[in-house]
């Protein structure tokens, strides 16, 4: 994770605008986002849907993707057929910035033109569906 968010440290600072994509949980994730919080603006984007939903696509992806093997899908699969890990208990990045919960059970809702607003206007976050 260092060289993740070192390499997104380097950008900002070089007045880029990025866009980072993981799962971010919190406890794992807060500690590196937080001091990019002193130069960039930053828009939290998390995208949900049912566990059931999840399982489905993570099975899926474990059987048929092949460039998934860094990720863990069948520990993580086996830990939830365990009752070791459940997705509910998810626990979102908890940073003050804007959010914008994204539905992703069938497409986007809201869609890609409401995610766009978010990202330019965020203090309009209801205007975003």
């Amino acid at each position: 994770m260092e060289a993740f968010f070192a390499t997104i440290a380097v950008l900002l600072r070089a007045g880029t605008t990025v866009v980072a994509e993981a799962a971010f949980q919190d406890r794992l994730w807060r500690p590196g986002l937080e001091p990019l919080t002193e130069f960039a603006d930053l828009r939290i984007i998390r995208c949900t849907t049912p566990a059931p939903t999840i399982t489905k696509r993570i099975t899926d992806r474990a059987h048929t993707d092949s460039h998934r093997g860094a990720h863990g899908d069948k520990t993580l699969l086996a830990d939830m057929e365990a009752g070791i890990y459940d997705p509910d208990q998810f626990v979102p990045i908890s940073l003050t910035a804007p959010n914008l919960l994204v539905d992703t059970s069938d497409g986007y809702a809201p869609g890609m033109e409401g995610i766009r607003r978010f990202v330019l206007h965020p203090d309009h976050e209801g205007d975003a569906g």
